[in-house]
């Protein structure tokens, strides 16, 4: 007799959700158990994804995971984390406590499957997914267009990985300050931004552009496009220095029926939601680990099986699941100096520090693009194209177009810098004649 596959999903679904009542998630935060950190317990009935949920909040919230212990038997889950905020003390903002247990244990934390991102429909702004060959200048090509295109960018992040360029931009409309709904106005600007990710190539490799209303999370969904792009699969190993390269061992055990997965690496923020992230979507189900990262070196260990129950079967996937992780780690890392830009947004704003960039040869690696109460609050990190350190002439010509007190390099505090800012006002340079006259990308070349 045939088996109605959807009523058995339903009847699978229904018993989740009935465990879920009877089981809801706990949620412990205690600051006297250890000297140095805020320890986090969360127990709770287990799901695909729902490590990677629990990182998520953590990581959101800027929080560094010091130490992590998980452990599941298939049917209940039990983390506990000792995190620390950014300056190395413990979480005792009782806003951020409250939070932290409330989004831990709500049920839209962990209802979903996390094996795709959850797409909600915003009216604050449209969301544009672009992916596509990495050259120098192109988020200021990209830039440029959507400020033609009177496009206020809010929020975007942009990440660069073996020759690939991924970003995720939110942006409104500047007349209106809301999401672009007009279909006709979308479709223009999904043209031209395609035709800039191809360039002078018409058969640019995998050059993508996706735009939407959908709510989604950056970070996570920047992880997922470099992943659908095989972008694991083009690291090159004769130039990937040693200790750059993080040491990524699977195993399989012959007493126990998981694969064993170690990584030892450079320690850095956000490093155990990326490996986390890359195995939920790869289909591996986390039971247990161990997470240390203490000084300059994290170690990461999990006891893995595919979500159909099997360990890694065979050395092909073995080796998949390595590169995987690797691309995981480094695409966040971040090659290149820190520029830290915070000045009174406005449209076109990142048009034109992007253009100066690009006039001064300069490549942005990664970027970071915040909005909050009219303000702007960008990071860029840039190098030269050649790979030699970025001329420290470059930079002072730069922040002197800009502003100084505009753009700063991270942990420069000189005292001729000190001085320069106080008389620098906020408004001084980025106000004046250079941005009044603005340049753009030659539309010329851009087919619509």
């Amino acid at each position: 007799m045939a088996i109605d596959m959807n009523f058995s999903h339903d009847i699978d679904d229904e018993y989740v959700k009935l465990i879920r009542r009877m089981n809801p998630p706990r949620v412990v935060i205690d600051n006297d158990a250890c000297k140095d950190a805020t320890v986090i317990r969360v127990d709770s009935a287990n799901k695909h994804g729902i490590l990677l949920e629990a990182v998520q909040v953590l990581t959101d919230l800027n929080l560094i995971v010091t130490k992590a212990y998980i452990s599941c038997d298939g049917c209940w889950f039990m983390d506990v984390f000792n995190v620390t905020d950014q300056d190395g003390n413990k979480v005792t903002d009782e806003g951020v406590l409250d939070y932290i247990k409330r989004s831990l244990e709500s049920d839209s934390c962990f209802a979903s499957s996390m094996r795709s991102v959850g797409v909600k429909p915003s009216v604050d702004y449209t969301a544009i997914e672009l992916i596509g060959n990495d050259r120098q200048g192109l988020l200021s090509e990209v830039s440029a267009v959507l400020t033609h295109l009177k496009c206020n960018v809010v929020h975007a992040e942009v990440w660069t990985h073996n020759t690939r360029a991924a970003a995720v931009m939110h942006v409104t409309d500047d007349e209106t300050g809301s999401a672009i709904t007009d279909l006709e106005r979308l479709s223009r600007i999904k043209g031209l931004l395609s035709n800039v990710l191809r360039g002078s190539n018409s058969r640019s490799n995998g050059a993508k552009t996706v735009v939407s209303h959908g709510v989604t999370h950056i970070e996570r969904r920047l992880h997922q496009m470099m992943f659908a792009d095989r972008d694991y699969e083009l690291l090159d190993e004769d130039a990937m220095e040693d200790q750059q390269r993080p040491n990524v061992k699977v195993v399989n055990w012959c007493d126990i029926d998981y694969s064993v997965v170690t990584i030892r690496s450079k320690d850095r923020p956000k490093l155990l939601f990326d490996t986390v992230c890359t195995l939920t979507d790869m289909q591996y189900v986390v039971f247990h680990a161990n997470v240390v990262a203490e000084g300059t070196e994290a170690y990461q260990e999990y006891y893995i099986r595919h979500i159909d129950g099997s360990p890694v079967k065979s050395d092909a996937e073995r080796q998949r699941v390595i590169q995987c992780l690797e691309a995981a780690i480094r695409r966040r890392v971040s090659e290149g100096l820190k520029l830290e830009l915070c000045t009174t947004d406005r449209v076109g704003l990142l048009s034109d520090v992007t253009r100066i960039f690009r006039e001064n040869s300069l490549t942005v690696t990664r970027a970071e693009v915040t909005t909050k109460a009219g303000k702007a609050i960008n990071t860029f990190y840039v190098r030269d194209p050649s790979g030699y350190p970025v001329d420290s002439k470059t930079i002072d010509s730069i922040r002197e177009l800009i502003g100084q007190t505009i753009l700063k390099v991270k942990g420069s505090s000189s005292p001729k810098e000190q001085k320069q800012a106080s008389q620098d006002s906020p408004t001084r340079f980025l106000f004046g004649g250079l941005f009044r006259s603005r340049s753009f990308v030659n539309f010329g070349l851009i087919r619509s």
